[in-house]
């Protein structure tokens, strides 16, 4: 089956909605169409200059060349994420956002090679770099959702907080309330991904693979153990996230310590 090609033409007419979004912006001054200029150049610049690596990473084809792309990702990734939430604490941000994106991926990038990876393949990069990128983003999406939520209710819920460790809480049972909604927020758009898997939408690598030619079921069976293995990973990263947030925000003697913001 002959590969599908795209090319500048293509790229511009896809464009042509993004840009009728752009002049709606202006129209209505929703002052969103600097944003997306600047995303769009931003993501056609990176997916080009990542088309060239894996271009070069593919023809190597070396499983230290992989392991150094995919660890590389992690810390990117983790990177992405200190530069947003955790910029409201006074430090520790990288350390907090590495433990908290990229252990959960990594992980689930390990059981990915041992579930998805047909035999023989081993760290082929076709197959390891796609497949911890996603992985990748989705526990980013689920951590930094976790700690707005969590930095945002410490500062709106601090009263009632500081008045529940008066009356002898303590701070794991004082925060409890708003460690559980920040979790379950951060959740919520895996679970809706999920729920509407197969039925609204089909899901971004078994598109890739039926346009590639693969039989349907097979497609779906790689699907379902990836959207498994997202949801393991998003959960484990929204729980050590909001969790190693509240614990920065805390000190031996059990206080709320809201002077570690800036």
């Amino acid at each position: 089956m002959n590969a599908v090609t795209f090319n500048a033409l293509d790229i511009a007419i896809a464009a042509i909605i993004l840009l009728a979004d752009g002049a709606l912006s202006i129209a209505m001054r929703l002052d969103i169409h600097r944003s997306l200029a600047i995303a769009s150049v931003r993501m056609v610049v990176q997916l080009v200059a990542l088309g060239f690596v894996l271009r070069a990473v593919f023809a190597v084809d070396a499983g230290w060349l992989t392991a150094v792309l995919v660890v590389a990702m992690a810390l990117a990734a983790a990177r992405e994420a200190a530069a947003r939430p955790l910029q409201k604490l006074r430090r520790g941000h990288f350390a907090t956002s590495l433990v908290s994106v990229a252990a959960p991926a990594l992980l689930t990038c390990l059981f990915a090679m041992v579930s998805m990876v047909p035999a023989g393949h081993g760290w082929s990069p076709r197959f390891i770099v796609p497949v911890a990128g996603i992985l990748l983003g989705n526990v980013l999406n689920a951590v930094s959702i976790g700690m707005a939520v969590v930095l945002e209710g410490v500062v709106q819920e601090a009263p009632a907080i500081e008045a529940r460790l008066v009356l002898g809480d303590t701070f794991h049972a004082a925060t409890g309330p708003l460690e559980r909604r920040a979790i379950r927020r951060a959740m919520v758009p895996l679970v809706n991904q999920m729920s509407a898997a197969g039925i609204i939408t089909m899901p971004g690598i078994m598109t890739g693979q039926v346009l590639a030619g693969m039989d349907p079921l097979h497609a779906a069976t790689y699907q379902i153990v990836l959207m498994l293995l997202l949801a393991g990973g998003s959960g484990l990263g929204a729980i050590a996230s909001v969790r190693l947030v509240l614990q920065r925000l805390t000190d031996e003697r059990q206080r709320l310590r809201l002077d570690r913001l800036r």
